[in-house]
């Protein structure tokens, strides 16, 4: 099949998501593929090309997305959400933007949506969606592609290594288009934000939908303490019998300590 034959499975609403977002975003643009490696992998390469204009790019099917550490994020048609956000990117700091992002989905879907540090949706204790940040620099000028999988309905239980949630259960007759609607102009908003103020003001929000706060965690690194919430940057605290520690590195993994 080539692109020109292709029929979208679902009628997406790029034109109301852009009439939204480009008065803040000049030079916008929406792109919807049938198929792709993965939305974060097409975004790169497009930039390190040189394309560096801000875009949103969905992809009904991704057969290689990517999560953290190299993890694999399939997305089927209909079965998830999967989509790319690149913009020209200055922050004065990046520590904590995974979780303004997070803050952000999750503010769109729900109150009962919590946040697992640094770049997982949680609702039940049970992983809703994920969250991949890139960087692209060229000269003094950086590019960031914000890679976001959310589950529309509950993926098969093979291979997962936490349970899966899924916002059909939540929110009835929910569609990719439909959840990409209600998502997509708010995240920009909140990247333009977050470019402009960092994270701090969105601490206390952030620590409101905390799923490991007060929990007993270890991190992939043998650390192992009371969740205190994050600080001001976004980094984790962690109380342990040495005094309070902060975790920062994107390659830590958090998961609930055993007997916790």
């Amino acid at each position: 099949m080539t692109l020109s034959d292709w029929a979208p499975l679902h009628r997406w609403p790029a034109e109301a998501i852009w009439q939204a977002v480009v008065p803040r975003l000049p030079g916008f643009s929406i792109e919807i593929l049938p198929e792709i490696d993965s939305t974060n992998t097409e975004l790169m390469r497009r930039a390190k090309a040189g394309r560096h204009d801000p875009i949103l790019l969905v992809a009904e099917r991704q057969t290689a997305g990517r999560g953290r550490q190299g993890r694999i994020w399939m997305g089927e048609p209909g079965d998830a959400l999967t989509f790319s956000i690149g913009l020209p990117f200055q922050p004065s700091h990046w520590s904590g933007l995974s979780l303004a992002v997070g803050l952000s989905l999750a503010e769109s879907l729900g109150t009962d949506i919590q946040l697992k540090w640094p770049n997982d949706l949680w609702r039940q204790q049970r992983k809703l969606g994920g969250i991949l940040i890139e960087a692209a620099s060229q000269g003094t000028q950086s590019y960031a592609v914000i890679g976001v999988g959310l589950n529309i309905q509950k993926p098969a239980a093979h291979e997962l290594r936490t349970p899966a949630a899924a916002i059909a259960e939540f929110w009835q007759g929910a569609t990719a288009p439909l959840v990409l609607e209600r998502v997509a102009a708010p995240l920009c908003t909140a990247l333009l934000a977050f470019e402009s103020e960092g994270f701090a003001s969105l601490q206390s929000r952030f620590n409101a939908r905390d799923a490991l706060l007060g929990s007993q965690v270890s991190t992939s690194d043998g650390q192992q303490g009371l969740c205190r919430g994050v600080d001001e940057r976004g980094a984790l605290q962690l109380l342990t019998p040495h005094g309070l520690i902060k975790v920062s590195s994107a390659e830590v993994s958090v998961r609930p300590a055993e007997g916790a």
